[in-house]
């Protein structure tokens, strides 16, 4: 089987077909759809009745995409209860929905190791059938279908959406401050320093109730000093996080620290954006969906740039998180759980929801309709298909559990980074208990 070490660019994109200018993921057709239907009620659903009742518990709580997945479940035929909950308080109560005695059917959640992680505590339903035959999936890629593969070769998850990670900016301030791309790291950091002399904060965040915010940037810098294979094998325990080249990761961040928006730890990942609405702050990294946060009227002006190189000798790498949903193993209405994954799956649903969520994330089935893809979209595509690796992000790639590591040391280095060599001791304490259990 493969592993997520094997989750190259061009594992990505092979066997794909086209999508607005290129080659992306394999079709995940939907089998098992409607419309017209009732987003709850009451039934006799037992293991045989495709129409429910289910319930799917949602960690889309920021307002577009919440009212987005309200539409495309309003519009299933089947019987579905859907339950939206902040997505730190869904994050720390998710263990407990898969281990309850009655947990939800269908949940929001990541493809990859995270995933595989629950997977192997036999807490995720197994969903292979969608992924042979006439099955909702059976179009996928190899490598999408490795991200949804648990660690016994059973598919566990149905991915249907995906984004990339870049440098977010506005043309319009950038043309005012009279700054351009940066081409090396260099140049990075010397746009930070002429946007500061200017009184703009160069890098925006939002760390405080999203500190997993914080691992964007060690993501990159690892992938951009160390490339790829080590940032997987560093998140699956086979590095240490006080290895020097993990120390050199942290020195290069810390050059950062005096760029960052300064109420970083007072915002969301949402609100942290309000400030490059208003021009006082300048760059964001972050995933795609952030475009959902700026007014219409700024939507056209929106671009980015991916993070320059630092270390020649590593291959490009870009993060692309791949969204979707998995189940409860313990669900007591197997059919009609099974029936409302290939629902969401389905060409239609993906291009509703991207469609209301006013996001641009990328449908995994080629049958949605792409021609009214911004030219914002059509460049993220272009991104990925050019760049040697994909990753996924922190947790993705190792586990929520370490994620919950991660959070702790970056959020204290962020704040008081005198003590590196301490804040990765740590660190690597706090993951060797993970990686015990």
């Amino acid at each position: 089987m493969s592993t997520t070490s094997d989750y190259t660019r061009r594992g990505f994109l092979l066997g794909a077909t086209a999508l607005g200018t290129g080659g992306l993921l394999s079709a995940c057709v939907g089998s098992g759809g409607g419309s017209g239907g009732e987003t709850s009620g009451s039934g006799d659903g037992g293991s045989g009745d495709a129409a429910g009742p289910v319930t799917l518990q949602s960690s889309l709580s920021d307002p577009a995409p919440k009212a987005a997945l309200e539409l495309v479940i309003a519009d299933y035929d089947g019987d579905v209860t859907l339950n939206t909950v902040a997505i730190e308080q869904f994050r720390a109560q998710l263990s407990t929905y898969l281990t309850s005695s009655t947990p939800p059917d269908v949940l929001t959640w990541y493809a990859g190791s995270v995933a595989r992680d629950y997977a192997a505590e036999g807490l995720l339903l197994d969903v292979s059938d969608l992924w042979t035959g006439d099955g909702a999936c059976a179009g996928f890629s190899e490598a999408l279908k490795s991200l949804s593969t648990a660690e016994d070769g059973s598919q566990i998850f149905v991915p249907t959406n995906y984004y990339w990670w870049s440098v977010f900016y506005k043309k319009s301030a950038f043309a005012e401050w009279g700054v351009s791309i940066p081409e090396t790291w260099d140049d990075f950091l010397a746009l930070c320093e002429t946007l500061k002399g200017l009184g703009v904060n160069p890098l925006a965040n939002g760390i405080g109730s999203t500190p997993w915010m914080a691992s964007g940037w060690f993501d990159y810098l690892n992938l951009r000093i160390n490339g790829a294979a080590y940032h997987r094998e560093l998140l699956a325990g086979e590095h240490a996080f006080t290895d020097p080249e993990v120390e050199a990761v942290l020195t290069e961040y810390a050059k950062l620290i005096p760029y960052f928006d300064p109420n970083m730890a007072s915002y969301s990942h949402q609100e942290a954006v309000t400030p490059m609405i208003q021009n006082e702050s300048a760059m964001y990294l972050i995933g795609a969906f952030v475009t959902q946060f700026f007014p219409e009227d700024q939507q056209d002006d929106i671009d980015f740039f991916s993070v320059p190189p630092i270390n020649p000798d590593v291959p490009s790498a870009e993060e692309a998180p791949t969204d979707g949903y998995f189940a409860s193993a313990n669900t007591t209405n197997v059919d009609a759980t099974k029936a409302l994954l290939s629902y969401l799956a389905s060409a239609e649903a993906q291009q509703q929801f991207i469609a209301e969520s006013a996001s641009s994330n990328l449908p995994t089935s080629p049958d949605v309709d792409s021609s009214g893809f911004s030219p914002l979209v059509q460049k993220g595509i272009e991104l990925l298909e050019n760049t040697e690796e994909i990753t996924q992000f922190f947790n993705r790639d190792s586990s929520d559990a370490l994620q919950s590591t991660a959070d702790d040391a970056l959020t204290r280095f962020l704040a008081d980074p005198s003590d590196i060599p301490g804040i990765l001791a740590g660190w690597q304490a706090a993951a060797e208990r993970v990686w015990d259990q």
